[in-house]
């Protein structure tokens, strides 16, 4: 592979692509984040409750019942009795993330990404570097002391400090703790810890990796053999270990496919990448496509 030096983030993608072709999985993500929180301010601005509730529960056109699957479990350990469409909520969602990629949730409909990421670009921008390391594991500890918890008090302890329900009632219903929170959030990922809150803390990520270990789609390294080793996709990448084993490894022994739960599905890797070696696929979907030399022997 080549080494490409004096190289600015994405510059070789947006004169290859263009400016949407390199910000188009992006764009997407951010038009659908602002649609589902969308939804909720529906009834309270025209008294049409197109959804009620919010992103931990909510009941759409009085019908369809959607249920975060954490509150649920948070709900059994405290000892509360589980309504049928909460069961049925529930099982929906986990069924979708268990098809689209479990941390699909965190980068496609959860509005503290859109926090964080602005946090990581000002983050790039001010050229701020170190930080305090957490554990990737750290999540997992904070979703099983959210569950001892829960048992412990009999309340759902995670909605109490939840900043994304928190952030969604600050914008329904105006200034006040909720933006403390969020502005919390977003000077702990600038100045403590890059992408700490997402990568390393948030037990909802955590609980949505789990659900998304076997998950159908998933961002696939299909032309890797064009990789000029730029290292942009890593750059942008929230999650950026788990590029290595698809992007690095042997074919032989390491399919092009990114296997990780930790992927949030984000397709920012796709965006910044000028010779397209990523791309959107399933899990089955091993192939690579083979280098250029080999087309030529082929042919």
């Amino acid at each position: 592979m080549t080494v490409v030096t004096n190289h600015r983030l994405g510059e070789d993608a947006l004169k290859e692509k263009g400016w949407f072709g390199s910000h188009k999985w992006l764009i997407l993500r951010r038009v659908s984040q602002i649609f589902f929180l969308s939804l909720f301010f529906v009834g309270p601005l025209t008294g049409f409750w197109l959804v009620k509730g919010n992103l931990a529960g909510s009941l759409t056109l009085d019908f369809l019942p959607l249920t975060d699957p954490l509150m649920l479990v948070q709900s059994f350990f405290a000892g509360h009795s589980i309504a049928t469409d909460a069961l049925i909520g529930a099982a929906i969602v986990i069924v979708a993330y268990a098809l689209l990629g479990g941390r699909t949730y965190c980068s496609w409909v959860c509005p503290i990404n859109v926090v964080t990421d602005a946090s990581n670009w000002l983050r790039q921008r001010m050229g701020l570097k170190g930080g305090v390391q957490l554990s990737r594991k750290a999540r997992y500890w904070v979703l099983a002391m959210c569950v001892v918890a829960s048992a412990a008090t009999g309340a759902i302890v995670w909605e109490m400090v939840n900043p994304i329900t928190i952030l969604q009632r600050g914008l329904i219903f105006g200034v006040g703790f909720a933006w403390a929170v969020v502005l919390a959030v977003f000077l702990f990922d600038l100045f403590v810890s890059r992408r700490g809150w997402c990568s390393h803390l948030c037990p909802v990520g955590a609980f949505y990796s789990l659900i998304g270990l076997l998950s159908l789609t998933r961002v696939s390294a299909v032309r890797r053999s064009a990789c000029n080793n730029c290292m942009d996709c890593y750059a942008v990448c929230p999650e950026p270990q788990v590029i290595s084993p698809a992007l690095k490894g042997e074919e032989k022994e390491v399919g092009p496919i990114i296997l990780s739960s930790d992927c949030t599905n984000c397709g920012r890797c796709i965006d910044v990448c000028a010779p397209d070696v990523f791309e959107f696929t399933n899990r089955f979907n091993g192939e690579v496509e083979p280098s250029a030399p080999a087309l030529k022997e082929a042919a």
